[in-house]
């Protein structure tokens, strides 16, 4: 982590603009075009100007990085930024799924085992199905 970024929380919004420019190495200009075209949303001051966050800066980077050395257009990079907050908004719905999952399958293993506890030691379940049979041949007449 960087000096500016150990002092400010990753989604705080806290840049102005022209911090947020020079830290993406971007022109302030730029960033209000994206802003427009919806590619990065900054929060607002109380006057109604905008702070940029980490978040933010990281995400402007890689908006230049796709739009200048892969060669996307601004859509097709508004469009795999979606997809990647979709992505992200999935995997944390697959995680909390599976931790839940895994607390019901704890809870089914204790109630479980409460059960095998409770049994009598004393009786023991027979299945009749494979009982011992002794075999006699029949007695001559």
């Amino acid at each position: 982590m960087d000096a500016v970024s150990s002092d400010v929380g990753h989604d705080n919004p806290v840049f102005v603009i022209s911090v947020a420019a020079q830290l993406s190495g971007l022109h302030a200009q730029t960033l209000r075009s994206y802003d427009r075209l919806g590619l990065v949303s900054p929060g607002r001051a109380a006057g109604g100007g905008r702070r940029y966050s980490q978040r933010d800066i990281a995400l402007l980077r890689e908006v230049q990085r796709l739009s200048q050395e892969e060669g996307v257009s601004l859509a097709g990079v508004k469009r795999i930024i979606e997809l990647e907050q979709l992505v992200d908004e999935l995997q944390a719905r697959l995680d909390e799924t599976t931790a839940e999952l895994d607390a019901v399958r704890a809870a089914a293993a204790q109630a479980t085992a409460a059960v095998h506890r409770s049994y009598r030691r004393d009786l023991v379940p027979v299945d009749r199905r494979q009982a011992v049979v002794r075999w006699r041949p029949a007695q001559p007449e």
